[in-house]
């Protein structure tokens, strides 16, 4: 591998030299620089995936927390209906008291499970913008490839595919940008 990449250098350099290949050259250098701007914006998007995640993940914990809340109230209430207590007194405003708090409980529990939704739908359009960015990645370092083996062999053909797929990797680049 050391080899082959001394032999690519060697022939990139010569390549300067012969004003047929500087073409080649300046796309090489210039897929390079678009290979390192999609694959860091690609990074960012699967960053930013992962905190939305850990965003809806918490909003889901948070609800399973005002749930088991809410369903011991309501184990109370039942408690309260059966068992004979000695004062009614104190039993019914005991049941007015949890049976608010059960009402409260599952009014959040709907705003809880909303943010969570929205947290998730959220996560779902980012993970589809880091995979555009992913796609485009993998076209533009083809493409540096490909183009590249123009200098080894000298056949403008490989400059033409690895252009090609250098275009298409800015497309799918872009495609990240246009999902919302």
């Amino acid at each position: 591998m050391p080899d082959e990449l001394s032999e690519l250098q060697e022939r990139a350099e010569s390549g300067a030299h012969e004003h047929n290949l500087a073409p080649v050259t300046v796309t090489m250098s210039i897929l390079a620089v678009l290979v390192a701007a999609v694959s860091l914006l690609g990074h960012r998007a699967h960053t930013e995936e992962i905190v939305l995640q850990t965003k809806a993940t918490d909003q889901w914990a948070f609800y399973q927390a005002k749930d088991i809340r809410r369903r011991a109230y309501e184990v109370f209430l039942d408690q309260l209906s059966i068992f004979t207590v000695q004062n009614a007194e104190q039993a019914q405003k005991a049941r007015e008291k949890y049976s608010k708090q059960v009402e409260r409980y599952t009014e959040e529990q709907k705003e809880i499970q909303a943010d969570a939704k929205k947290e998730e739908a959220e996560m779902a359009t980012e993970q589809r913008r880091a995979d555009r960015f992913d796609l485009g990645e993998v076209l533009l370092e083809a493409g540096l490839v490909i183009c590249s083996i123009t200098l080894l062999t000298r056949k403008r053909m490989f400059w033409y595919c690895g252009t090609v797929l250098g275009v298409l990797g800015v497309a799918a680049g872009v495609a990240g940008f246009l999902i919302h």
